[in-house]
């Protein structure tokens, strides 16, 4: 029975590391940025890491008066695109630590 202890210790420190790594590597998804796109790119999202839009552009060619549903729905495309890439991104990063774990409640 004994090393019993010591080996649980070494275990919790294990999991410490790791909770530290996977915390760093959150903090350097947010400085990763994704582009999702719509219309051939018409409209270009930039979007971090931490599903925060940084920028919107538009083509002035995107631009119709008479049809703003069209770009209504580019723009809801493009971010659908950029927040996809990024859920793809971040379960690729996590992925490390987790083997391909899910782990529920982590992300």
């Amino acid at each position: 029975m004994r090393g019993g202890m010591g080996n649980m210790n070494g275990m919790m420190k294990q999991m410490k590391k790791m909770q530290d790594q996977m915390m760093k590597a959150q903090e350097e998804l947010k400085l990763k940025t994704v582009e999702g796109t719509a219309g051939g790119g018409v409209v270009t999202i930039v979007a971090n890491g931490h599903k925060e839009i940084q920028e919107v552009m538009i083509k002035p060619e995107a631009v119709d008066p008479d049809d703003v549903e069209m770009l209504q729905d580019l723009v809801l495309t493009a971010v659908n695109d950029a927040l996809k890439k990024i859920d793809e991104m971040t379960a690729k990063e996590m992925g490390k630590f987790t083997g391909g774990m899910n782990i529920p409640g982590l992300f």
